[in-house]
């Protein structure tokens, strides 16, 4: 009895069964018969497309964590070329032309012509609102034709840091293979100058695509998605200071300001670095005059800029990673170290200064024309005594009044002069003086040295010395003394501040950077930069304090050349004064120090080619920035003088500071 419930269930489920087949069967049939040819043309005509997504880059920040580059939002017109003959460039240039503000022919020679053999390429940037509201909705004449989002980069703070931070800018034509071989885009954004270059591949991220299909005119049917999606680039954090990089780009200007209207002179650059003694951190790198990055962003922004840039002012010249001038005295107290060292000078040694020296047939003279009197090492430092440098210099060189007994002046000339030469020029390398000092900005340059106004190689005549017994460069009686002056060498700033770096780290040497840390997206911190060693200088210690202890009588001690400048400073530094000849009437004013003079915090080069006497521009700015950063730091001034660690917002403006 219970078999007659269940047969009767599983004919109505066959039959069920049975209509859905049939339903199923006469669907299949109506697709294949009615609408075979339809699908057939729509899959014979269906592409798909591969759009480069771009990341976005990582962004900048100082030691305070203030922002200080970025990418923000912006739209790009970008063409992908299908290879179809619905793709007609000069229709679609004639279409958009008048919406882009741009002749159509203009826009046909981007479309049949940029970046040769590229799928995708970028026909516009900065699109408007209107314009990508246009090409959405006109896509079905406007085949391949596409908006991206294409982030632009802001700088927050205009020129504040330019030289450090950098700016992007399309890959250059003369670097397009290498960029191509790292997996770039022909028309991407790449750094060209400072942090933006120096670590271009932290910031960049990499590529992502997008894969659309179209239809054959080239419209995007539907978007599958990312396949891979793009990798955003790392943040990096820089020991820059963003406060003291404004208060000492503004102490510049004032201070050519100042010069200008005293002594009517009219510097075209100033230069002025400060590191931290203890890490090798740039707290502040001044290199007047300045630029703003964001002038890179768009042609019509440059081309607004192009004269001043390109000019006589040189703005986009670091001149204090890559123009060495002559160091003057500040070179001083490495070289007093050389003649101790080798004994030619003790720490009791005096001399009677007169105001020159006779070397030879030439009078050399000192900057002070009736002599220092009874000067001895510490005051040849901190009165920056020429003749006693001159002495000690020829005395290296073992001349007194004459070549030694039995020599001749010319196998003196070719032996001994050469000795005392390379002496010289390399105790100033050990302490930073000449070498790259590795930085991790772009463009750095070594020093150059001279003899007889003929650029000189230490490691070519200690060549010849070795092999020949001599080395003949046509040198003179008296280059041992100009050079025991700093009128032979020339150096940058950046490693006239290594130099202090090392005399404040009684001769250990650190590498000076700008890179704090590498931060990811995500927050957690990558990488952190750890101050480098780079060496110890040959010295004895006892020599090294004694040098110190003339740094410290420049600044301190009636009589030093930088005492006025420093009187009544509620901390001691301690420094050297410079001053160069590089045109008649047209000194370098130079200084070099570090402070606090007994346990050195920071250091600072300050050169300004055309600022005069050290005292009169390199001095003051320098005590002004040792202000600032005590100030900052809460030390030493009065609470009521203490200051923060803001930008002020001034430096939110395109802030330039020309003089």
């Amino acid at each position: 009895m219970d078999d007659q419930p269940k047969q009767g269930r599983l004919q109505v489920l066959y039959l069920v069964i049975f209509l859905m087949l049939s339903v199923l069967v006469l669907r299949l049939a109506y697709l294949q018969i009615v609408k075979g040819e339809s699908f057939h043309s729509d899959a014979s005509t269906t592409t798909f497309a591969k759009l480069a997504v771009l990341p976005s880059r990582g962004r900048i920040y100082d030691a305070q964590h203030h922002l200080l580059a970025y990418d923000q939002p912006s739209f790009s017109l970008v063409l992908t070329r299908l290879n179809s003959k619905r793709q007609n460039y000069a229709a679609m240039a004639r279409q958009i032309a008048p919406l882009f503000h741009t002749s159509a022919a203009h826009l046909e020679d981007l479309m049949e012509h940029k970046d040769p053999g590229s799928t995708q390429v970028r026909i516009l940037q900065n699109a408007t609102p209107e314009q990508v509201t246009y090409i959405v909705e006109h896509q079905s004449s406007l085949p391949g034709l596409r908006i991206i989002e294409d982030p632009k980069r802001a700088y927050r703070y205009g020129s504040l840091a330019g030289h450090v931070v950098g700016y992007v800018h399309p890959v250059p034509a003369n670097e397009a293979r290498t960029y191509v071989d790292k997996g770039y885009l022909l028309d991407e954004w790449v750094g060209l100058d400072g942090v933006e270059r120096s670590y271009e591949s932290v910031l960049h991220g990499h590529l992502g695509e997008r894969v659309l299909t179209l239809n054959g005119f080239g419209v995007p049917k539907s978007d599958l998605g990312l396949d891979p999606p793009p990798v955003a680039g790392d943040n990096v954090e820089l020991t820059l200071d963003g406060h003291l990089q404004a208060t000492a780009q503004e102490i510049v200007v004032d201070e050519l300001q100042h010069v200008k209207a005293k002594y009517h002179y009219n510097p075209r650059d100033a230069e002025a670095v400060l590191l931290d003694v203890r890490t090798g951190g740039v707290l502040s790198m001044v290199s007047y005059p300045y630029y703003n990055p964001s002038w890179y962003n768009s042609g019509k922004s440059y081309e607004a800029h192009a004269t001043y840039l390109n000019g006589p002012l040189t703005p986009m010249i670091n001149h204090a990673l890559e123009s060495p001038r002559a160091p003057g005295s500040t070179v001083k107290p490495v070289n007093v170290l050389v003649g101790l060292q080798h004994g030619v000078i003790t720490p009791d040694t005096r001399i009677h200064d007169h105001g020159y020296e006779v070397v030879g047939e030439s009078k050399m003279l000192d900057w002070q024309p009736r002599g220092h009197g009874i000067v001895g090492p510490v005051g040849a430092i901190a009165q920056s005594c020429d003749t006693f440098m001159y002495d000690m210099g020829m005395w290296l060189a073992h001349w007194h009044d004459g070549p030694p007994k039995g020599e001749s002046v010319g196998r003196w000339i070719v032996y001994d002069r050469i000795r005392a030469l390379n002496w010289l020029f390399d105790a100033e390398a050990a302490f930073g003086l000449g070498p790259l000092t590795g930085i991790d900005l772009p463009y750095e340059v070594s020093g150059r040295l001279y003899d007889n106004l003929r650029q000189y190689s230490v490691a070519h005549a200690k060549e010849e010395l070795k092999r020949e017994g001599y080395y003949y460069d046509k040198g003179t009686l008296y280059d041992v003394a100009a050079a025991a002056i700093g009128q032979n060498q020339q150096f940058t700033p950046m490693q006239l501040a290594d130099y202090a770096l090392t005399l404040a780290n009684r001769g250990v040497r650190l590498r000076p950077h700008v890179l704090h840390r590498v931060i990811a997206t995500d927050g957690h911190v990558k990488r952190t930069v750890e101050r480098v060693e780079l060496g110890r200088v040959p010295f004895r210690a006892d020599y090294v304090n004694l040098v110190r202890k003339g740094m410290w009588a420049t600044t301190n001690r009636p009589g030093g050349t930088a005492y006025r400048a420093f009187r009544g400073a509620p901390y001691e530094a301690a420094g050297k004064t410079g001053t160069a000849q590089i045109e008649r009437n047209r000194d370098i004013s130079l200084f070099i120090g570090y402070a606090p003079a007994d346990h050195p915090q920071v250091c600072v080069a300050v050169m300004v080619p055309g600022g005069g006497e050290s005292g009169e521009t390199a001095v003051p700015i320098a005590r002004k920035l040792f202000d600032a950063y005590f100030r900052e730091h809460h030390e030493y001034f009065a609470p009521s003088e203490w200051t923060d660690t803001d930008i002020p917002d001034v430096w939110k403006t395109d802030r330039v500071l020309l003089s």
